[in-house]
């Protein structure tokens, strides 16, 4: 994607990355980036604190939508988040919406927090690192990123054969690419034109093909309304 892009706009592109999705949001917050592809949870966050600006969305499989998957360990007897009360849980980034705020959820539908329900938590600051703490047995579960797991299954089948998911959230609006307030609207324009009509250019095609994305399309930022729904209950103090 970085070559296409590069290619098409015939000038130098960089990739940019940092461990945590807070210290993205603060690269697109200074104009540091110019676009970013982030979770749904960072740009909600992003959008309450600096006017962080919606501007594309993937279409995977003919939709706008991921979910949240609970995997654990293929040997595990574990059918619901409730069988893993005691376990050691591996969470992805304090932001992230399916790897944090879901999970985190689920364990308060059970009237209990993280802290008083699992025996150890962790961040991986990656799905891909969840995914591989659970398939090495370092976590007894996990919640990432729909999208991320059928992608990393794809390319490396034993993934699927040492992991199983035991519960699917409901669908929330796919993780976005965004900009900032201080990007330039001219290159902005550009890579928005651009990425719009990658469906259409056979060689943009196999670029989108080897990243399991139909297309980018626009999408209303009501889209994100079930995110805030989620934020707001897991905040919410517990009903006594």
């Amino acid at each position: 994607l970085l070559d296409y892009l590069e290619h098409k706009l015939n000038r130098p592109v960089e990739l940019v990355q940092r461990r945590t999705y807070a210290e993205v949001n603060d690269l697109v917050k200074t104009g540091y980036v110019d676009v970013a592809l982030v979770c749904t949870s960072a740009y909600v966050a992003g959008k309450r604190d600096f006017d962080m600006q919606l501007l594309l969305a993937p279409e995977v499989d003919g939709q706008t939508v991921y979910y949240s998957f609970l995997i654990v360990p293929a040997t595990s007897a574990a059918r619901s988040m409730a069988d893993l009360r005691g376990k050691v849980f591996a969470f992805t980034d304090p932001m992230s919406n399916t790897g944090h705020n879901y999970p985190k959820y689920l364990v308060k539908q059970l009237g209990e927090t993280a802290e008083t329900f699992f025996a150890r938590t962790f961040f991986t600051y990656s799905h891909d690192d969840a995914i591989r703490a659970v398939a090495s047995g370092l976590a007894d579960g996990a919640a990432v990123d729909s999208l991320v797991y059928d992608y990393a299954i794809e390319r490396e089948p034993e993934l699927a054969q040492r992991t199983k998911i035991i519960h699917r959230s409901d669908p929330f609006g796919i993780p976005p690419v965004v900009t900032g307030p201080q990007a330039r609207p001219q290159i902005v324009a550009e890579i928005r034109d651009l990425l719009i009509g990658m469906a259409a250019d056979p060689e943009g095609q196999q670029v989108l093909n080897s990243l399991n994305i139909d297309r980018f399309i626009t999408v209303e930022d009501r889209i994100y309304d079930s995110v805030r729904r989620l934020e707001a209950e897991v905040a919410a103090p517990p009903v006594k």
